[in-house]
Parts: structure tokens; C-alpha cells; sequence
């Protein structure tokens, strides 16, 4: 029988108000309340205004639109540029398909995406003419880009259950397919000296998150494990990579490898920097996921003994995933920083999105703009870094409510 604690407690609905009433309550509620109400409206409308004078008026954009091709992908080739072109098709069809099929947060995305690059489609034809046209106008491709995102997302959601492991192929394939198309093989190999902008800013990020993942949860494994030699090894290496900055080992992989070296070996810049990045960003994932390790109560390991589950079996399908599921929080927000870190590679001579970005504000033909145009540079620079972390931010948030971490 049901006692009067035990039943369900509802929520009285509050009254609506409306919109004087609400001004009134929350911000002219009393004479001080106004007054600072009515200053602070003020600060408010000055600085809107400002930024909406400045974005209106300014000359500055002239540079950021006329170097959009260096903040993409930096000094490759432009009769080339179809292989980038041809990655970012491939990312589409594969988002849209992925949207299709699996719905929820990879819909989210593919949705966003066909939307972005249609919206960037319409404001490209207010933009003169590429001086070096590729082999698709921009126009063209940023809205077949989106074409393709859309009919992807109508395939996928048609042949839901004959994509799926081929989705998964595809998108594991991606990665080496992506080297290969834009470096190219035999004579038309393209030396990664030419990659940069947001291409290769991408390709740091993405390289690092993918490859130190496994490794740091290896140095965690390892850090606990009983074995005194592998034990000791994982501790040595994390303390040592989490005691130095991240500009420490970029100067040692990218200047001080070369010593130890054979003269007639010669390892790529880019490739030495993925390292440094990977070996960095593993240290500090592998503490992280070494948390989530010693959360998991004692109870669940002696259980997967009382059931005959060995060691590996017991890492891998209690302890591990339980672990991985609580720290989401906190391994979004290290790639999210590994993802902005990835700009201190210009100390060490690549061009990055900032190095990009570096280059356009330098260039002597804007040197007679008043005020120059690195605020204009350096804004759009930023609302690319913007875009990338906002949309890794909410597609974690919604994994961490698809999996209810943090709810009781």
C-alpha cells in the first residue's frame, strides 16, 4: 500500500509572466537595480554597435577573403588543390551516410555540416573570382559538398542496416587514405612542407587524438600494472612528459632527433611533429583514464574472478569501458586543448592555421590599410578554432547524456 512519502511529488507549473513584468522583477526591481540596468544596456549597445561599425566599414576583410586558400591549406599547390577537395567529399559522404544510419549526435552533424557548407556556398558569390581556379569553382564545390552530405544522409537512412560495417570500414580507412591522396605517390608526391592553414592544423589534431588514445590507455594499464619493469617504465615516461611543456618536446623532435640520427636519414617535419603531439598528448590522457580506473569499486574485479574471467577479459569488458565512460568529461576537454595546442607548431617553422594567419597580416600590399589586418586575420582565425571546440564541447555533452554520466 502506498503511503503519501512513497508517491511520486510533481512540480507546481510557475505562472508565466510576461516581458515588462519580467524587466521589472529582474532588472528594475529597485532604484540601484535600474541604475545599474540602464548603465550596463549602455556599455551593451556601445560595444554591439562598435563591433557591428567595424565589421560593416573596415577594409580588412579584403585580405582574410583574397588569403582564404592560404588559411585553408597553406602553400599547396593550386593545380593541385583537387586533392583536398576530394578528402572533404569523402568526410561528407561518409558524415551523411554515418548521419543516416546511425542518427542522433552523427545526424546532428551531418545535418550542421550540409548547412555550413551551403551557407558558405551563397555568401561565396558576393566574392570576386579565384585568380587560380582549381579544377571545381569554389561555388561549385561548397554546395556539391553539401549535396553530398544530404544525399548521404537520404542513402544511409534507406540502407540503415546494409551500411553499417562498411561505415565502419570507411571511416578507419580514412585516415591513411587521406595521407596518401594529399601526398600523392611516385613523381606527383607533394613534399609536407606545402601542407598548412586549417589542412594541416586538422591533421595534427586528428593524429594525435586517434594515436594517443591507444597509447595512453596502455601507460595506464600499465602504470597499474603488478609487473615492476612496465610499472616503473609507464611511471618514468608520464612524470617525465607531464614535467615538461608541450614546446619542449616539439624543439627536441623537431631540432635535437636530427643529432641522433644517421646523416642520410631524414625524418619528415610534419611527421616529427605528429610524434611529439602523440607522445605529449598520451602522458596526460594516460592519467586521466588511470582515474577512471580507480573508480571502479574493488567489487567488480573480485565478481569477474568469482566468474572465471581472466585478466585481459576483466580489463577489457568491466573495468575498461566503466572507466573510459566516466572520464568522458574529462578526455573532450584534453582533446579540445590538444586541438588548440596544435598552433605551437609555428614555433617550430610549420604553417599552421595561426602560422597561416601570420603570413596574411605581413603581407607588404595591406601594410597602407589603417590599423593593418591582423584584428580581422586573427578574428576569423579564432572563429575557426571557435567552431571546431563548440562542436566537439555539444557533441560530448550529448554523449555524456546518451550514457547518463554523472546522473544518479
Amino acid at each position: 500500500m502506498a503511503t503519501e512519502a512513497s508517491q511520486p511529488r510533481t512540480r507546481a507549473p510557475r505562472p508565466s509572466i510576461g516581458a515588462l513584468e519580467w524587466l521589472r522583477q529582474n532588472l528594475f526591481s529597485t532604484w540601484w537595480n535600474s541604475l545599474l540596468s540602464i548603465v550596463l544596456l549602455f556599455l551593451v549597445f556601445q560595444a554591439l554597435s562598435s563591433l557591428l561599425r567595424w565589421v560593416v566599414t573596415t577594409e580588412g576583410w579584403i585580405a582574410v577573403t583574397s588569403n582564404a586558400r592560404l588559411l585553408l591549406v597553406g602553400r599547396y599547390p593550386p593545380d593541385q588543390i583537387w586533392r583536398p577537395e576530394l578528402v572533404v567529399m569523402l568526410i561528407a559522404l561518409l558524415l551523411g551516410l554515418s548521419g543516416g544510419v546511425w542518427r542522433g549526435i552523427p545526424l546532428v552533424l551531418a545535418a550542421g555540416f550540409s548547412v555550413a557548407m551551403a551557407v558558405l556556398g551563397v555568401l561565396s558569390l558576393g566574392l570576386p573570382p579565384d585568380q587560380a581556379p582549381p579544377v571545381f569553382s569554389t561555388r561549385l564545390f561548397l554546395f556539391g559538398v553539401a549535396a553530398l552530405a544530404a544525399l548521404g544522409i537520404a542513402a544511409g537512412w534507406r540502407l540503415r542496416e546494409a551500411l553499417r560495417w562498411p561505415l565502419v570500414a570507411g571511416w578507419i580507412l580514412l585516415y591513411p587514405a587521406t595521407i596518401l591522396i594529399l601526398r600523392g605517390v611516385g613523381d606527383a608526391t607533394i613534399g609536407t612542407n606545402l601542407w598548412g592553414g586549417l589542412m594541416l592544423t586538422l591533421i595534427l589534431a586528428v593524429s594525435g587524438i586517434v594515436l594517443s588514445f591507444p597509447l595512453g590507455v596502455l601507460l595506464a594499464l600499465g602504470r597499474r600494472s603488478n609487473l615492476p619493469v612496465i610499472k616503473w617504465f609507464c611511471v618514468g615516461y608520464i612524470e617525465l612528459i607531464r614535467g615538461v611543456p608541450l614546446v619542449t618536446v616539439l624543439f627536441m623532435a623537431s631540432l635535437m632527433l636530427p643529432l641522433f640520427l644517421p646523416a642520410n636519414v631524414r625524418v619528415d617535419a610534419v611527421v616529427r611533429a605528429i610524434v611529439a603531439v602523440t607522445l605529449f598528448s598520451a602522458a596526460y590522457l594516460a592519467e586521466n583514464v588511470r582515474g577512471g580506473l580507480q573508480s571502479i569499486p574493488r567489487g567488480q574485479v573480485e565478481a569477474a574472478r568469482a566468474l572465471g574471467l581472466n585478466v585481459v577479459q576483466t580489463t577489457l569488458l568491466i573495468t575498461l569501458p566503466q572507466a573510459l565512460r566516466a572520464v568522458i568529461p574529462v578526455l573532450v576537454g584534453q582533446f579540445i586543448a590538444l586541438f588548440k595546442d596544435t598552433s605551437l607548431v609555428v614555433i617550430i617553422g610549420l604553417m599552421d592555421l595561426l602560422g597561416a594567419a601570420q603570413a596574411i597580416y605581413t603581407q607588404p600590399q595591406w601594410f597602407g590599410i589603417p590599423g593593418g589586418v591582423w584584428r580581422e586575420t586573427f578574428f576569423v582565425v579564432a572563429g575557426i578554432y571557435w567552431i571546431f571546440s563548440f562542436t566537439m564541447s555539444r557533441t560530448a555533452r550529448q554523449i555524456e547524456t546518451n550514457v547518463n554520466v554523472g546522473r544518479l
